[in-house]
């Protein structure tokens, strides 16, 4: 029978606050890593060191478990991409969105995952729920490009979608990297692309006067 029906010793005496965060860290780690139609509860009670009953307990479905990992990781990201809002519209709130970002990201890469999971279904409240978080930050994206082309004077037709893709591409470009370079800090993310930023529009302005 194992440990059915009894706390993980790990846990045994911690207050429920508590608790539930453990079961969030190890549930948001499961389904990050697998996606929410391959994730375990199972798995995610063995990671928190509890029981499977107790997950039911807390959260009453693995549907109702996904939707707070989901919930807690997309309200991170909006709120690191709203932060970086502060600040001239200019090529460095590139810079400011990708830093905050990457702070959030920091050892929970699995958050991003849990945003643009494919695996969740195409309806109900769990797709809901994502597009909520997804359309956030879709939208404060777009805005970031329209200003920033907008103080650039660049005008011509559809520079602004097709730059709104571009960025889309970039900052999931960049966090698809950073899973394969985990040894990476959020500090060391920034400042590659600091460099990088810096080569690309040193190499506009000798262009420029090249030209």
């Amino acid at each position: 029978m194992g440990n059915q029906g009894k706390v993980g010793a790990g846990t045994k005496g911690m207050p429920r606050k508590d608790r539930e965060r453990l079961i969030l860290d190890a549930a948001g780690e499961e389904f990050g890593r697998k996606g929410y139609a391959r994730g375990s509860t199972a798995d995610v009670a063995a990671r928190a060191g509890i029981t499977k009953p107790m997950i039911y307990e807390y959260f009453g479905s693995k549907d109702g478990l996904y939707l707070a990992c989901l919930d807690r990781a997309g309200s991170r990201l909006v709120e690191a991409v709203e932060s970086a809002r502060q600040g001239p519209a200019d090529i460095t709130r590139a810079v400011r969105t990708l830093a905050a970002l990457f702070r959030a990201l920091e050892s929970r890469l699995h958050d991003w995952e849990l945003v643009y999971d494919s695996t969740v279904p195409t309806e109900g409240r769990l797709h809901t729920a994502a597009a909520v978080h997804r359309d956030a930050l879709n939208r404060m994206g777009a805005v970031g490009v329209a200003e920033f082309l907008d103080s650039s004077r660049a005008d011509r037709p559809l520079d602004a979608d097709l730059v709104t893709h571009l960025w889309y591409g970039t900052v999931s470009g960049a966090v698809a990297w950073w899973r394969h370079h985990p040894e990476q800090s959020a500090a060391e993310m920034t400042a590659r692309f600091e460099r990088i930023f810096a080569v690309l529009l040193a190499d506009k302005t000798t262009a420029t006067h090249s030209s």
